[in-house]
C-alpha cells in the first residue's frame, strides 16, 4: 500500500495482536554469535552447548559434623552406659580417632565421624558415647556433584546459583550466546532532550525503551532524535542495520509527519501497519534487509504497550531466552473498564489491599495513551480480550505486572 493510500485508508483493517506477534517473529532469527564470559559476568545468559562437571563436589572425603574421625568398627556397643576409650591422635588406627571440623578432609584409615557431642575428652583419649556405622557423618567423593555429571542443557538461563555451582566443579568462564543488539531511535522534530520551549516535548520513549531492552537481555544503542525527515530518518535506519533489531519512537501513524512506514517500506518491507489493541494501534512492524524494524507509536503508554507486545518477545526469540508469562494478581474492579469488541484493551490500574477484602484494582485513567503518569504510577495492567466488551465493576480481574524481568 502507498503512504496516500494508507493515510486515506486509516486504520480500517487492523492485525490482531497474535498474529502480529507471529509475524514479527517470523522475521527474527535467533542469535549464531556466542562468547566466553567470566562467571561473574553470565548472570541470566544462555548456555550455548551442555556443561558437564570438570571434578566432583566434593572432590575429596569430608567430615560432615564436628567430632572425630575413627574406624566404625571401633565404636560398635558404645552407649551412654558401656561407652568406649579410644585414644587421640592426628592419623586414624586401629583404637585411635583424630579430630575433625565440618568440610575437613577425612584422615586416611578413618571411615565414620563420632559427633562431637557424643564424645568426651580427657587429657589423650577421647569417650565415645554412641556407635556409627561405616559411612556416617561423612560425605562422599562426588556427594554432590559426580565428575562427569550434566549439569545444564543448551538454552538453559543462567542463575547465581548456577553460577556458584560451575565455580564449584571448577568453571571460570562459560560460553553463552552473545546479548542482541538493538537501536533504538527516538523520532520527531518536537522532541528535546532537556529544557522544553513552548510546543516542544522531553524525549522519554528513546530512553524508557533503551531500559527495556537492557532489562529484557539486550545490549541497547540509544541513538540521537532524528527530525522528521525522509531522508534523515532513512539514513538513520539504514546505518544501523548492523544491529539485530532498530527500533524506532514516534511516526508510526497516517499523519502528515508519519514518515516510518514509507520510509522503511521504500528500503525494505511493512509487514504490518494498525495492530487491533489499545492504546498504541498505529504500531507498524517491518523488515530491512533481514533486520527486525519496530515502529513504536510516539504516545508514551501506547509506547510502552507495544514494546512489551512486540519488542520483548522479539528480544527473546533473538537472544535464546526463554519465553515467560508476567506474574499476576486476581484483584476485584473498583470501576467499569469499557473496551471495544474486537480489539485488545491495556487498562492500567492501581492495587489496594483491603483488610479482609483481599485486593482492589482502581483504574487509573480510562482513556489517554499520552499520559505516562497513567502508566508510571500505576502496578500493572488488565488485559480485556478482543471477545470481552469491558469489565464491569466488583468483576475479578487478572492484572499484569509488565514490568517484570524474566
Amino acid at each position: 500500500m502507498s503512504n496516500e493510500s494508507r493515510k486515506s485508508a486509516g486504520f480500517k483493517d487492523r492485525t490482531p495482536v497474535t498474529v502480529a506477534r507471529e509475524t514479527l517473529l517470523d522475521a527474527v532469527t535467533p542469535l549464531g554469535r556466542t562468547e566466553q564470559v567470566p562467571l561473574r559476568d553470565a548472570d541470566e545468559r544462555v548456555v550455548v552447548t551442555p556443561i558437564t562437571a570438570e571434578r566432583a563436589v566434593p572432590h575429596y572425603r569430608r567430615a560432615a559434623m564436628d567430632g572425630f574421625a575413627v574406624k566404625a568398627e571401633d565404636t560398635f556397643g558404645a552407649s551412654q552406659r558401656s561407652p568406649e576409650s579410644l585414644r587421640v591422635g592426628e592419623t586414624v588406627t586401629t583404637g585411635t580417632a583424630a579430630r575433625v571440623h565440618t568440610g575437613s578432609e577425612l584422615p586416611e584409615g578413618a571411615d565414620a565421624v563420632v559427633m562431637v557431642e557424643e564424645t568426651e575428652v580427657t587429657g589423650d583419649s577421647v569417650t565415645v558415647f554412641d556407635a556409627v556405622a561405616g559411612g556416617e557423618n561423612v560425605a562422599p567423593v562426588g556427594e554432590d556433584v559426580a565428575e562427569g555429571q550434566t549439569l545444564y542443557e543448551a538454552g538453559h538461563r543462567l542463575r547465581p546459583s548456577d553460577l556458584g555451582l560451575l565455580k564449584s566443579v571448577g568453571n571460570d568462564t562459560v560460553e553463552v550466546y552473545e546479548r542482541p543488539t538493538v537501536s533504538v531511535i527516538p523520532t520527531g522534530e518536537e522532541l528535546v532532550q532537556d529544557d522544553p520551549a513552548p510546543g516542544q516535548v522531553i524525549e522519554t520513549n528513546g530512553q524508557t525503551v533503551t531500559q527495556y531492552v537492557e532489562r529484557w537481555g539486550g545490549d541497547a544503542t540509544y541513538r540521537d532524535i532524528v527530525t522528521d525527515d525522509v531522508d534523515a530518518l532513512r539514513a538513520a535506519i539504514s546505518d544501523d542495520l548492523d544491529h539485530d533489531i532498530v527500533v524506532t519512537t514516534g511516526g508510526s501513524s497516517v499523519g502528515e509527519r508519519d514518515l516510518l512506514p514509507e520510509v522503511v517500506d521504500g528500503i525494505g518491507e511493512v509487514l504490518v501497519h494498525g495492530v487491533a489493541l489499545k492504546p498504541g494501534h498505529p504500531v507498524a512492524l517491518g523488515v530491512v534487509e533481514g533486520t527486525p524494524i519496530l515502529m513504536l507509536p510516539g504516545y508514551p503508554v501506547a509506547c510502552i504497550v507495544n514494546a512489551v507486545q512486540f519488542l520483548r518477545p522479539a528480544l527473546r526469540r533473538a537472544g535464546h531466552l526463554p519465553s515467560t508469562e508476567p506474574p499476576t494478581t486476581e484483584a476485584e474492579l473498583t470501576r467499569k473498564i469499557a473496551s471495544e469488541p474486537g480489539t485488545r484493551t491495556y487498562a492500567r490500574v492501581e492495587l489496594h489491599e483491603e483488610d479482609g477484602d483481599g485486593t482492589t484494582a482502581t483504574p487509573t485513567r480510562a482513556s489517554g495513551s499520552g499520559v505516562l503518569s497513567s502508566v508510571a504510577l500505576a502496578d500493572g495492567w488488565v488485559v480485556v480480550p478482543e471477545s470481552v466488551e469491558g469489565y464491569d465493576a466488583g468483576d475479578t480481574v487478572t492484572v499484569e505486572d509488565w514490568e517484570w524481568s524474566q
